[in-house]
């Protein structure tokens, strides 16, 4: 008993010694990748759609940035959860919104939950998604007469945006393969 103890204090011990590790390259490329991703989406949206009062930039793009930049071998971080999270949860979010429009309270609790279900039955659970059903609701008024475009500008030509910058800075050394599934690396690879 005594040494199965000290083996788990070991284990324990060399855990927290590489989780502590510095690893300045791999910062720089989650700086790089997540600076490249919400700056480009910032300008799409300053530049491009600054006259349709569509706004690119939403706040769960953040947090998606951090698990697409910075835990790319993450499964939550893959391209399939990334698109199919934040479109079923916009989805999800505008459909409640329309149904339940004057309960703000009610309208968020059942948008958030029911896309966390929703990403859980396709099997695209992305955290961030749930913010997305979220600010379909809570959103700015401009943000919330989108209706179903919610859907289409800022969530999905936003995510993809997002994603064809993970796709090219998290490939770009050696030391990171993004996404992290081997056969879409090699189809990367012999196209890139």
């Amino acid at each position: 008993m005594r040494k199965r103890l000290q083996r788990h204090v070991r284990r324990i011990r060399v855990v927290a010694y590489q989780e502590t590790l510095f690893d300045a390259q791999e910062h720089l490329w989650t700086l790089l990748g997540s600076f490249a991703g919400i700056a480009l989406v910032g300008l799409l949206s300053r530049y491009v759609l600054a006259l349709t009062d569509a706004p690119l930039l939403v706040g769960s793009f953040g947090a998606s940035s951090v698990l697409i930049y910075g835990v790319i071998n993450s499964p939550l971080a893959q391209p399939r959860n990334l698109l199919g999270g934040h479109v079923i949860s916009a989805l999800i979010g505008v459909s409640v919104h329309q149904l339940v429009p004057h309960e703000l309270w009610l309208a968020s609790a059942l948008a958030v939950s029911l896309s966390i279900v929703g990403m859980q039955i396709t099997k695209t659970l992305h955290p961030p998604g749930g913010a997305t059903a979220l600010i379909a609701n809570i959103g700015s008024p401009q943000l919330k007469a989108l209706g179903y475009w919610y859907v289409l500008v800022p969530i999905f030509v936003g995510v993809l945006i997002l994603l064809l910058v993970a796709l090219l800075v998290n490939n770009l050394p050696r030391t990171r393969t993004y996404p992290a599934n081997r056969h879409w690396y090699k189809v990367w690879r012999r196209y890139s």
